[in-house]
Protein backbone atom coordinates (compact mmCIF):
# COMPACT_ATOMS: atom_id res chain seq x y z
CA UNK A 1 0.00 0.00 0.00
CA UNK A 2 1.53 3.33 -1.20
CA UNK A 3 1.07 6.61 0.91
CA UNK A 4 0.53 9.52 -0.61
CA UNK A 5 2.61 12.84 0.44
CA UNK A 6 -0.37 14.31 1.60
CA UNK A 7 -2.55 11.30 2.80
CA UNK A 8 -2.67 10.25 6.48
CA UNK A 9 -3.57 6.61 7.16
CA UNK A 10 -6.74 5.81 9.36
CA UNK A 11 -5.80 2.61 11.08
CA UNK A 12 -8.35 0.37 12.81
CA UNK A 13 -6.85 -2.58 15.02
CA UNK A 14 -8.09 -5.38 17.74
CA UNK A 15 -7.71 -8.81 19.04
CA UNK A 16 -9.56 -11.03 20.59
CA UNK A 17 -8.52 -14.23 22.64
CA UNK A 18 -11.62 -17.20 22.98
CA UNK A 19 -9.70 -18.28 26.32
CA UNK A 20 -6.72 -16.18 27.93
CA UNK A 21 -4.71 -17.85 26.95
CA UNK A 22 -6.32 -19.72 24.24
CA UNK A 23 -6.98 -19.25 20.43
CA UNK A 24 -6.32 -15.40 19.32
CA UNK A 25 -6.80 -13.66 16.50
CA UNK A 26 -6.14 -10.24 15.00
CA UNK A 27 -7.06 -7.63 12.60
CA UNK A 28 -6.08 -4.48 10.94
CA UNK A 29 -8.00 -2.01 8.66
CA UNK A 30 -6.05 0.50 6.67
CA UNK A 31 -7.83 3.43 5.16
CA UNK A 32 -5.70 5.97 2.82
CA UNK A 33 -7.70 7.83 0.51
CA UNK A 34 -10.64 6.52 -0.30
CA UNK A 35 -8.74 2.92 -0.56
CA UNK A 36 -8.59 0.25 2.62
CA UNK A 37 -6.30 -2.76 2.91
CA UNK A 38 -7.19 -5.40 5.54
CA UNK A 39 -4.69 -7.26 7.07
CA UNK A 40 -5.70 -10.81 9.57
CA UNK A 41 -4.82 -13.56 11.01
CA UNK A 42 -4.10 -15.94 14.11
CA UNK A 43 -2.45 -17.63 17.38
CA UNK A 44 -3.79 -21.09 18.46
CA UNK A 45 -2.26 -20.22 21.97
CA UNK A 46 -2.18 -16.52 23.00
CA UNK A 47 -3.61 -13.66 24.62
CA UNK A 48 -5.64 -10.85 23.96
CA UNK A 49 -2.82 -8.39 24.59
CA UNK A 50 -0.96 -10.06 22.65
CA UNK A 51 -3.01 -9.73 19.86
CA UNK A 52 -4.48 -6.54 20.31
CA UNK A 53 -0.46 -5.46 20.10
CA UNK A 54 -0.06 -8.03 17.08
CA UNK A 55 -2.66 -6.23 15.63
CA UNK A 56 -1.07 -2.76 15.71
CA UNK A 57 2.21 -3.94 14.58
CA UNK A 58 0.84 -5.89 11.45
CA UNK A 59 -0.46 -2.69 10.94
CA UNK A 60 2.29 -0.29 10.95
CA UNK A 61 4.77 -3.23 9.42
CA UNK A 62 2.42 -2.11 6.20
CA UNK A 63 3.06 1.24 6.58
CA UNK A 64 6.20 2.19 4.83
CA UNK A 65 8.42 4.53 7.37
CA UNK A 66 7.88 8.16 7.61
CA UNK A 67 3.91 7.73 7.18
CA UNK A 68 1.77 9.55 8.99
CA UNK A 69 -0.82 7.64 11.11
CA UNK A 70 -4.39 8.06 13.32
CA UNK A 71 -4.07 4.26 15.02
CA UNK A 72 -7.52 3.35 16.84
CA UNK A 73 -7.58 0.68 19.43
CA UNK A 74 -10.26 -0.56 22.14
CA UNK A 75 -7.56 -1.88 24.32
CA UNK A 76 -6.40 0.69 27.19
CA UNK A 77 -3.14 -1.08 27.35
CA UNK A 78 -2.14 -0.60 24.02
CA UNK A 79 -3.13 3.40 24.26
CA UNK A 80 -1.87 3.80 27.28
CA UNK A 81 1.21 1.78 26.35
CA UNK A 82 2.38 3.95 23.80
CA UNK A 83 1.04 7.37 25.35
CA UNK A 84 1.80 7.07 28.53
CA UNK A 85 3.93 3.96 29.98
CA UNK A 86 6.43 3.52 27.13
CA UNK A 87 9.12 6.39 28.07
CA UNK A 88 9.22 5.27 31.95
CA UNK A 89 9.33 1.50 31.01
CA UNK A 90 12.49 1.88 29.12
CA UNK A 91 14.23 4.67 31.37
CA UNK A 92 13.52 1.66 34.45
CA UNK A 93 15.44 -1.23 32.03
CA UNK A 94 11.62 -2.41 31.15
CA UNK A 95 10.22 -2.05 34.65
CA UNK A 96 6.35 -1.63 35.01
CA UNK A 97 5.74 1.17 37.92
CA UNK A 98 5.58 -2.07 40.43
CA UNK A 99 9.66 -2.82 39.40
CA UNK A 100 8.03 -6.48 37.79
CA UNK A 101 9.21 -6.98 34.24
CA UNK A 102 7.52 -5.42 31.29
CA UNK A 103 4.94 -8.28 29.99
CA UNK A 104 5.51 -9.19 26.08
CA UNK A 105 8.48 -6.65 26.32
CA UNK A 106 9.76 -8.14 22.48
CA UNK A 107 6.23 -6.99 21.13
CA UNK A 108 6.70 -3.46 22.67
CA UNK A 109 10.23 -2.87 21.68
CA UNK A 110 8.55 -4.06 18.25
CA UNK A 111 5.88 -1.07 18.47
CA UNK A 112 8.03 1.25 19.93
CA UNK A 113 10.37 0.84 16.56
CA UNK A 114 7.29 0.89 14.37
CA UNK A 115 6.07 4.77 16.47
CA UNK A 116 9.90 5.91 15.51
CA UNK A 117 9.77 5.54 12.17
CA UNK A 118 6.26 6.85 11.70
CA UNK A 119 4.39 9.36 12.73
CA UNK A 120 1.47 7.77 14.94
CA UNK A 121 -1.24 9.00 17.02
CA UNK A 122 -2.59 6.73 19.10
CA UNK A 123 -6.19 7.21 19.67
CA UNK A 124 -8.43 4.91 22.20
CA UNK A 125 -11.72 4.45 20.88
CA UNK A 126 -14.75 2.71 23.03
CA UNK A 127 -15.34 -0.85 21.90
CA UNK A 128 -18.83 -2.78 21.48
CA UNK A 129 -20.04 1.12 21.21
CA UNK A 130 -21.12 1.15 17.70
CA UNK A 131 -18.28 2.43 15.85
CA UNK A 132 -18.45 1.27 12.60
CA UNK A 133 -14.71 0.20 11.69
CA UNK A 134 -14.30 -0.48 15.39
CA UNK A 135 -16.84 -3.62 15.08
CA UNK A 136 -16.12 -4.93 12.13
CA UNK A 137 -12.34 -5.20 12.87
CA UNK A 138 -13.90 -6.69 16.12
CA UNK A 139 -15.68 -9.13 14.35
CA UNK A 140 -12.43 -10.42 11.60
CA UNK A 141 -10.60 -10.25 15.11
CA UNK A 142 -12.90 -12.87 16.56
CA UNK A 143 -13.36 -14.94 13.38
CA UNK A 144 -9.35 -15.54 13.32
CA UNK A 145 -9.78 -16.84 16.71
CA UNK A 146 -12.48 -19.33 15.83
CA UNK A 147 -9.90 -20.33 12.88
CA UNK A 148 -7.39 -20.50 15.31
CA UNK A 149 -10.25 -22.67 17.37
CA UNK A 150 -10.81 -24.71 14.75
CA UNK A 151 -7.01 -25.30 13.50
CA UNK A 152 -6.41 -26.87 16.77
CA UNK A 153 -9.44 -29.34 16.85
CA UNK A 154 -8.32 -30.36 13.43
CA UNK A 155 -4.73 -30.53 14.76
CA UNK A 156 -3.87 -28.39 11.37
CA UNK A 157 -0.69 -25.91 12.16
CA UNK A 158 -1.54 -22.41 11.95
CA UNK A 159 0.46 -19.61 9.36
Amino acid sequence: MTQEATGQAIVFTDGACLKNPGPGGYAALILIDGEEKVITGGDPATTNNRMEMTAAIKALEALPAGAKAILHSDSQIVIKGMNEWLTGWKAKGWKNAARQPVANRELWEVLDRLNVERQITWQWVKGHAGHEQNERVDRLANAEAEKAAEALRQGVGMQ
